[in-house]
């Protein structure tokens, strides 16, 4: 798999803070899964990590035109048009982040890391663009799990109740402020490249 390819389509279909979005949720992803398997919270039926950073990576890019009302149903009729193809395995973790939507719940960890992560990233960056610097090099944990749990109005469009959910005992089994913890210094990685 050429993830260049996959990024170079992501960047010339979606809109651009789409798109630091994806870039943002495919690192959380590798974070996730990277903490995952240190702490031996990974079987052997998981997908390998580069399924879940390409997840992460074009989980929106049916988010555009004819497909947009379908999305995240549509990721392989996107891409066909884009001359790329991806696995099943792949594409059931980014129908988890909408189970709603997709029918596709959340079981795998993988699954249930898009589902938790995906609107994570937003909240993420309205805390650093809070600050004077608007760097995510300024941004602690504690600040963000603040604003989580005692602003619900800023970033309101963080869907809290499922980002929680990443404390389930058969879900993720992280604790909130780990989760966070570790979404945060995944974005801080490629801050670069999402602008912050």
């Amino acid at each position: 798999m050429d993830r260049q390819l996959f990024q170079d389509a992501a960047k010339k279909t979606l809109e651009k803070n789409i798109y630091f979005h994806s870039l943002a949720l495919e690192a959380c992803m590798g974070g996730i899964h990277d903490y995952l398997k240190q702490n031996n919270q990974l079987d052997e039926n998981e997908p390998p990590k580069e399924d879940w950073l390409l997840a992460g990576l074009i989980h929106d890019i049916d988010y555009v035109g004819e497909f947009k009302e379908f999305h995240p149903n549509k990721t392989k009729e996107a891409l066909q048009k884009l001359n790329l193809e991806i696995t099943d395995s792949v594409d059931k973790i980014i129908k988890a982040h909408a189970p709603e939507i997709s029918g596709v719940k959340p079981i795998s960890k993988a699954q249930w890391s898009i589902f938790c992560a995906d609107s994570l990233t937003g909240l993420i960056t309205a805390v650093a663009l809070i600050y004077p610097s608007r760097k995510l090099a300024d941004v602690k944990t504690s600040s963000v799990l603040k604003r989580f749990l005692k602003e619900p109005r800023f970033a309101a469009g963080t869907r809290r109740d499922e980002v929680s959910q990443c404390e389930l005992k058969d879900g993720l089994n992280i604790p909130l402020e780990k989760f966070i913890e570790v979404c945060l210094i995944s974005m801080q990685q490629i801050a670069s490249e999402i602008g912050l």
